[in-house]
């Protein structure tokens, strides 16, 4: 019996892929014969972008549906991954979630609060895993960083977080037009570099405070290109206000160059990311800043894909920062920072209801 459990676990997790309009649908792509996940099925109405990405990666097009609901009755995932539009991952949840079949969609998790209180309880009614991948989880660095700053309390109370995130643009890094025509949408996509890379500061911000919701949201965001960016956001800025402790998180496409790192101030002591390795630390008994390096196996997984299959799996324990718990938080933290830069206020978020 052991042996047939053994061997059952080292099945490959069947999963299906939702929408390839989104870029990041690259990293399955690219990964796919590893062994541990099988892509059994494509649901995407864009049969171009389809044979386009095939020749890329070689998979076969009789793989590909034009509709979720075909692409599931006909290849039976167990999970899907979704890389559609913002927008759309309500409904990619309301189709899958009574079937029984998890999802994990890119970040964020939705493109309004509303969409997301949706979703949570599709989720909990039909008792499936609801996951939103970041890169940023995937950094050893952010777990190194959390356990110096939460589990051994290196650096005292926090007091400051500070998240930077973006790039020079998504015309500018020239992502392909499907991507570009969605993520320049305020509909399709939320915002823009506001929802876009906002979301990494909420997550990780959220994560460090334990699932603390902040008692007020303050955003500003501009247009500094709007001959590019005529409908969005390209730069914007979010205050976060605890009971001790503030966090700014700014998401830009006007960066001069990629970036994904963060500051963490305790009251005698930080640690600074600054990618998915490197880090910058001090502490109380430190006479001048050290630099330290964080592996891969700080982090949970390798990747999303072989954490979605070890979570599924029973392989490996469920990660805070692409938990529906932390993402619920993500979206309202977005949802009012939307509302302050439309109004000039700072909003305050009222106690949940019980």
């Amino acid at each position: 019996m052991q042996l047939a459990s053994a061997q059952a676990s080292q099945k490959p997790l069947r999963v299906g892929v939702v929408g390839l309009v989104h870029s990041h649908v690259n990293g399955i792509l690219g990964r796919a014969k590893k062994g541990d996940i099988e892509i059994v099925g494509i649901a995407e109405p864009n049969r171009d972008l389809a044979e386009r990405l095939a020749k890329r990666y070689g998979y076969s097009m009789s793989l590909v549906y034009p509709t979720i609901e075909e692409m599931l009755d006909k290849t039976k995932p167990e999970a899907v991954t979704d890389f559609g539009r913002i927008v759309d991952h309500l409904q990619t949840v309301k189709i899958c979630a009574p079937r029984g079949i998890h999802v994990m969609v890119e970040k964020p998790l939705a493109v309004s609060f509303d969409h997301a209180k949706q979703m949570e309880a599709l989720a909990k009614k039909h008792t499936i895993q609801l996951l939103t991948n970041y890169e940023t989880t995937w950094y050893g660095s952010n777990h190194k960083a959390y356990a110096l700053a939460n589990t051994d309390k290196a650096i005292g109370d926090l007091r400051k977080i500070v998240v930077h995130d973006g790039h020079q643009g998504p015309k500018e890094i020239n992502v392909n037009k499907e991507f570009l025509e969605w993520l320049t949408d305020p509909v399709t996509n939320g915002a823009g570099a506001l929802f876009d890379f906002g979301c990494y500061g909420a997550n990780l911000s959220t994560w460090l405070m334990h699932n603390q919701r902040p008692l007020s949201v303050m955003a500003v965001t501009q247009q500094i290109k709007p001959d590019i960016y005529p409908k969005v956001d390209d730069e914007a800025t979010i205050i976060l206000t605890y009971p001790k402790t503030q966090t700014i998180i700014q998401g830009s496409w006007n960066w001069p160059f990629a970036r994904k790192d963060m500051e963490v101030y305790g009251q005698h002591g930080y640690v600074n990311t600054i990618d998915g390795t490197r880090m910058r630390i001090r502490l109380k008994e430190d006479k001048t800043e050290r630099t330290a390096e964080a592996t891969q196996t700080d982090a949970p997984a390798t990747d999303p894909f072989a954490y979605l299959a070890g979570l599924l799996r029973g392989e490996t324990k469920p990660d805070e920062l692409t938990s529906l718990e932390n993402n619920m938080i993500v979206v309202e933290i977005l949802d009012a920072a939307r509302q302050s830069a439309k109004t000039g206020k700072a909003v305050t978020l009222q106690k949940p209801m019980k």
